[in-house]
């Protein structure tokens, strides 16, 4: 009997994501000129935490290729036709990034190629565009990652503006909270950061350029959750909501106290930044609503 992999002639192919909070990987087929999606994988490994000097630690670089080997042995039972591995900020910033890329290039049998914030803004919005409707919404699309957060302007499938700020959610917790303790003083500190950050390019990304704004990374989809597990709204993220949230998580004294319905163990250490940095996002570029999308990278 065939596989689900094997059958037919249509290529199978692989994409990794090497993130500076999670890898991901996707195993998908091309169907009648269609993307089938057969295997998703997720790992929180935190490879961008503790990057200072802009060195990997030797604990982060382990991390890694203990999860690329696991990946592996998916990918060895599959045999996609290719596979692509790109990595984000944290390899764009360490400079010892080849103490990490040699091993995990021989463990993959592939190359590891480090794309840069605006090569990283373009697949995230072709990635969210393939899962909203064809209609002609001019959208901004977020994507907040472990080390730097996308910004997207675009229509349909043509992204048309650009930017990729140093702000992410592990960078963010490693600086604001790094003993993993909470206080009203910390975050305003990572809020005003992201805030001054997020000016920026606030001209050409507010309310006024863009009819609807989507939300596609892993953060964003654990705010929506503890906002609807909370039973604030139904689905997706507003300005009331995400208020509330951060009432609530300026109510614990650690991230080890956090008690939320809807709260992922894998996102106990970083959320607290997130919401900092949505808050941000929200409040300089005049964001009311944000809807998720599972698309991404």
């Amino acid at each position: 009997m065939p596989t689900e992999t094997d059958s037919g002639s249509d290529p199978v192919y692989a994409a990794i994501d090497i993130g500076s909070n999670s890898f991901h990987l996707i195993v998908a087929r091309l169907e009648h000129g269609e993307i089938r999606p057969l295997h998703v994988l997720a790992e929180k490994v935190q490879l961008g935490k503790e990057l200072k000097n802009h060195l990997l630690t030797s604990e982060a670089i382990d991390r890694g290729l203990v999860c690329l080997e696991r990946f592996q042995q998916l990918l060895s039972s599959v045999k996609p036709t290719q596979i692509r591995a790109v990595g984000t900020n944290a390899l764009r910033q360490a400079w010892n990034r080849n103490e990490f890329m040699e091993p995990a290039e021989a463990i993959l049998g592939a190359p590891v190629e480090v794309i840069y914030g605006r090569e990283e803004a373009r697949l995230v919005y072709l990635g969210v565009a393939h899962t909203l409707s064809d209609d002609e919404k001019s959208r901004l699309v977020v994507d907040i990652g472990g080390g730097s957060t996308e910004f997207i302007l675009g229509q349909r499938f043509e992204p048309r503006r650009l930017e990729s700020l140093q702000l992410g959610c592990v960078s963010y917790s490693d600086r604001f909270f790094s003993d993993g303790k909470i206080t009203k003083a910390r975050f305003v500190k990572a809020y005003d950061q992201a805030s001054l950050e997020i000016s920026h390019i606030r001209r050409n990304f507010k309310h006024s350029h863009w009819a609807e704004a989507v939300g596609s990374s892993g953060t964003l989809q654990a705010i929506e959750l503890l906002i609807t597990s909370a039973g604030w709204r139904s689905e997706g993220i507003d300005s009331k909501s995400l208020k509330k949230l951060r009432k609530a998580l300026l109510s614990f004294d650690s991230f080890e106290d956090i008690d939320l319905e809807g709260l992922n163990e894998r996102r106990r250490g970083v959320i607290t930044a997130g919401v900092a940095i949505t808050s941000a996002i929200f409040d300089v570029l005049g964001v009311d609503t944000m809807r998720t999308s599972a698309g991404a990278l």
